[in-house]
């Protein structure tokens, strides 16, 4: 089976190497197409997505990518952006839960965002309307948000989750996000069997804060999933162990949340995990969910009964001590 590889860049080639070490600790049937993206890529071949890695990801269906750099108000547009507008991967599922050995505030967390992930204010089209004035639209679409809203229902029925909440801004954006909030409001009529009921963003952060275990999958446009989802990472201990896919009914791409985080590239501390439980999505899409709970249960076991972590999680270790004892385990 052949899996298409982006290393990133920053810190995202040092990661994947030791995730690509552990998966192959397991003998799984893998061969991977390695190519550069991003700033990388740009730097040799002038462009930010090579024509062979979209092919690539058209013939496997199945991607494995680190992070990459996106330059903050100048430069080119986010390259994880490109790649789901590429593809058209209209669902970023991020689930949050607590991992054995990671001490946090919550120890009841255990929820899955469904982000919007083609529109929204995300499609990046902005007018200088004068010296004074940019303009951002904010694009809602019934399509869009039938197929994700359907998605996060589907997947509560598939996974034995009993509800689904939609995070909306209906109160003040009454056409766009009224838009979504109607379509939400006619779906859950088809999964009587679920419960559903929405919230206001801002209120929705509130709620997240105080009785995150009140939430179980939730739904919502593109800039909410962004932030929400942020905010679950720090519930659960840090964007470092918040993995994520963006998919669309035939391929998918799997990649931790955080960025390439440049400032510690090199160094040998960044820490795996995010990226590591992102394959672990992976492998449960493959339908090797037998290695993936092996791979989780060998992160949880280091985390409990060793001191060995990386500094994020607040250790001294380095990446490859971390996972040799991963590998330990395996």
């Amino acid at each position: 089976m052949k899996i298409t590889l982006l290393k990133g860049d920053g810190i995202g080639p040092e990661i994947a190497d030791q995730v690509v070490r552990i998966l192959d600790t397991l003998n799984l049937p893998f061969e991977y197409e390695t190519y550069e993206i991003g700033q990388n890529a740009y730097d040799k071949y002038g462009v930010l997505i090579p024509d062979e890695v979209i092919e690539s990801i058209k013939k496997n269906k199945i991607c494995l990518k680190a992070p990459v750099t996106t330059p903050v108000g100048k430069g080119f547009r986010s390259v994880n952006v490109g790649l789901r507008l590429a593809f058209d991967l209209y669902a970023n599922i991020r689930p949050a839960k607590n991992t054995d050995g990671v001490k946090t505030r919550y120890d009841n967390v255990d929820l899955v965002v469904f982000r919007e992930n083609t529109e929204d204010l995300y499609i990046g089209e902005e007018e200088v309307i004068d010296d004074n004035t940019v303009e951002a639209i904010k694009r809602i679409t019934k399509t869009a948000s039938d197929r994700i809203i359907r998605s996060a229902f589907e997947y509560a029925r598939a996974n034995n989750r009993h509800k689904v909440t939609c995070v909306h801004k209906a109160n003040i954006l009454k056409k766009s996000d009224g838009l979504f909030l109607s379509e939400f409001n006619k779906i859950k009529e088809d999964y009587p069997d679920i419960e559903a009921n929405d919230l206001i963003v801002d209120n929705t952060c509130m709620q997240l804060v105080m009785k995150p275990e009140q939430f179980d999958i939730m739904v919502m446009p593109n800039l909410y999933g962004d932030i929400v989802s942020d905010l679950t990472s720090g519930l659960i201990g840090g964007l470092g162990l918040l993995p994520s896919v963006n998919k669309n009914d035939d391929v998918a791409i799997f990649e931790a949340v955080h960025g390439s985080a440049p400032d510690i590239a090199g160094k040998g501390i960044a820490n795996p995990t995010a990226l590591l439980y992102s394959a672990c999505m992976m492998l449960d899409h493959l339908n090797y969910k037998d290695e993936a709970a092996k791979i989780r249960n060998a992160v949880s076991d280091v985390l409990k009964n060793t001191d060995v972590r990386t500094p994020d999680l607040g250790g001294s270790s380095s990446t490859i001590e971390y996972v040799d004892e991963i590998i330990k385990r395996l």
